[in-house]
């Protein structure tokens, strides 16, 4: 934990390199000290039907929802939120192009009584690098 998700207007994907996006805010979630590293994930979903503002198809939006488990105090999770938002933003700006994107970033608590985690990445990571080249020899044959 946590799950962070991008979603973007399709015309993001038009202009910028979303691979490279979701790959700053994990970098970004991962330099933070909220997140363990066997439990973060970061995945982005485009929408190709939307409409930002008046409908110029140069307006776009990226909105980050982070999801984490419950236990942290406000000034982490604020801080947390602020340095995703901050890569995301600083990615796109890197990149230039012709896009007004409305940003918003939000972080909710997932009610642990209602969540059921099954994480075996967490055990693969934990078991070393012997049990990581045995499965990698596994999957060539």
């Amino acid at each position: 934990m946590p799950h962070i998700t991008i979603e973007h207007s399709a015309n993001v994907g038009v202009h910028h390199d979303i691979a490279a996006l979701v790959g700053a805010v994990h970098a970004a979630a991962l330099e933070h000290a909220l997140a363990p590293s066997d439990g973060l994930r970061t995945r982005a979903v485009g929408r190709d039907h939307y409409r930002v503002a008046d409908g110029h198809p140069d307006h776009a939006f990226i909105a980050i929802t982070v999801r984490i488990g419950p236990g942290r105090d406000a000034a982490a999770k604020s801080s947390f939120l602020e340095t995703v938002l901050n890569a995301a933003e600083a990615c796109i700006a890197a990149e230039g192009g012709p896009l007004a994107v409305a940003w918003s970033a939000e972080l909710t608590e997932i009610d642990e009584m209602f969540r059921i985690n099954r994480n075996h990445v967490r055990t693969r990571i934990q078991a070393g690098p012997v049990a990581q080249a045995e499965v990698d020899s596994q999957d060539q044959r």
